[in-house]
């Protein structure tokens, strides 16, 4: 069983390059008992989810591209984008040394469970595509 405490604490050490890189801010923390947790970080043009439902043992980290400020509605899939499939975009056209240099960004963490490696993964894979990001969006 995943604590809130712990979820939350581990999002904002591994996506803390989302405020220090990218200029987003931490927006909204959701604690739904012990079943769902949400972070929420947001730019001028994004916000991006980092969601967990512990039941379903479910991580999902999302990208919504904003429009005139507000979200966009979750079927729309011009302005919702997840995780695995802007991982797609950007694997096709990564280096070997920027995927290496993304990896050794991370090196200092170390997962202890698996929903710390899940979030570690995907905080990877979401650093790398916001590198990207104005060259396939």
């Amino acid at each position: 069983m995943v604590e809130d405490f712990e979820f939350i604490e581990t999002v904002k050490l591994y996506y803390s390059f989302l405020e220090t890189e990218f200029g987003f801010s931490k927006t909204n923390e959701t604690i739904n008992g012990n079943a769902f947790y949400d972070v929420e970080f947001k730019d001028k043009e994004r916000i991006i989810s980092i969601s967990y439902e512990n039941i379903e043992d479910h991580l999902e980290v999302i990208v919504f591209m904003l429009k005139n400020g507000t979200m966009p509605d979750y079927d729309d899939k011009t302005r919702t984008l997840h995780l695995k499939q802007l991982n797609r975009l950007v694997m096709a056209t990564a280096s070997r040394e920027e995927i290496n240099s993304n990896a050794g960004y991370f090196a200092k963490y170390n997962a202890k469970n698996d929903l710390e490696r899940k979030l570690l993964k995907e905080a990877k894979e979401l650093r790398l595509c916001l590198k990207y990001f104005n060259r396939i969006y």
